[in-house]
């Protein structure tokens, strides 16, 4: 394996393009293979004087500068109502506008929650907060709409749309709160009743997504790549739940989430449960997230591992790299009174530039 490492890391070299802005047409089909990034903090960044820079240090549009690595897609999400406003509604318009005069495919990342869901806070939006089940479903329903419509009445017509973010264990806390049944937690009424709230409005989701267009692919989204969750699938499928491709995130390199496991390890597993899944739903999968450390002189290896594997999978769509564009010790606004730190797995240099890993990922090619 190390030797296949380092030929695709020796073969992967800058391609040049076209960097001109007025685009009537994305720079990639619709279905081909995704070589994307979520840079929906890229507005705020921006007014935070953040500058991003091409191999002459010659400061650039960062969505024309990963354009022109390789980038065809740009995911981008949507919370309800955060209180600072970046990464609502408007926020991520104005992004996708760009995105798409900039030739890229568009993913619609709809978080249903005022800040970040994910495997532990799905926490429901403050406007619906006192909501019965019919009224989140409906609320599920028309912020779906409203989202979609707002990006139908500027001519964006997203490729994918995401129902949900990093979803194991449900969404919209408590309501659609699901767990692993098991033999000492059996399939009680609570258990089957949360598990038709969660289908049902991931259900409402798609729905409303299809209303508004037809062809849009609906995404059900969940973290671990390397985890086996037949569980999971098995239960959403039997209480209704629909989707049409399934999402996973891929960190191999943070060995304190996944029980210690060495990031060979990591990619090996995620390969044979992208596989799997694949084989068992009769759906792709999209790598809707992966992030590798930030300036790790080994991160290289691991991400040119990582898209050797997953560009032999026929119905492997694509990935998108995570907020790549962070660097610097640069963070949200948010985080601050939250004590939080700045994220560790950007992919740009200290100088302001892709780095190889983001360059290897935004350079491959289906096998």
């Amino acid at each position: 394996m190390k030797k296949v490492v380092c030929i695709i890391l020796a073969g992967m070299v800058l391609a040049g393009c076209s960097l001109g802005t007025d685009r009537s047409q994305t720079d990639s089909e619709r279905g081909s293979w995704a070589k994307g990034c979520d840079l929906s903090w890229l507005s705020e960044m921006e007014e935070d004087g953040v500058q991003f820079r091409d191999e002459r240090l010659e400061s650039r549009d960062c969505i024309e500068l990963l354009r022109g690595e390789g980038m065809n897609a740009v995911r981008l999400r949507v919370w309800v109502n955060h209180s600072t406003g970046w990464s609502n509604k408007g926020d991520m318009l104005g992004l996708a506008k760009r995105a798409v005069k900039a030739g890229q495919r568009v993913m619609i990342d709809i978080h249903y929650s005022d800040f970040f869901a994910d495997p532990s806070h799905q926490e429901i939006p403050a406007a619906w907060q006192d909501f019965d089940y019919e009224q989140m479903k409906a609320a599920v329903r028309e912020h779906t709409l409203d989202v979609l419509r707002a990006l139908q009445q500027e001519g964006i017509e997203p490729e994918w749309v995401q129902v949900g973010n990093e979803t194991p264990n449900g969404m919209l806390w408590p309501m659609g709160k699901v767990e692993k049944p098991t033999p000492t937690l059996p399939k009680e009424k609570e258990i089957e009743q949360a598990w038709d709230h969660y289908a049902g409005l991931t259900t409402a989701g798609y729905e409303a997504a299809k209303e508004v267009f037809s062809e849009i692919t609906v995404i059900v989204h969940v973290d671990n790549a390397y985890e086996r969750r037949d569980w999971f699938w098995e239960n959403l499928s039997a209480h209704g739940g629909k989707w049409d491709m399934i999402g996973l995130s891929h960190y191999p390199m943070m060995s304190a989430w996944n029980g210690g496991k060495s990031w060979q390890e990591m990619n090996e597993l995620a390969e044979a449960n992208i596989r799997r899944l694949i084989q068992d739903w009769h759906c792709p999968v999209m790598i809707a997230e992966v992030g590798m450390f930030a300036n790790d002189s080994l991160s290289p290896a691991v991400m040119a591992d990582f898209i050797q594997r997953i560009t032999t999978i026929d119905s492997c769509a694509g990935i998108f790299y995570w907020e790549p564009q962070v660097y610097g010790g640069w963070r949200p606004a948010e985080y601050i009174p939250l004590g939080w730190g700045s994220y560790e797995m950007g992919a740009f240099t200290q100088e302001g530039q892709p780095d190889r890993s983001l360059q290897i990922m935004l350079q491959s090619e289906k096998l």
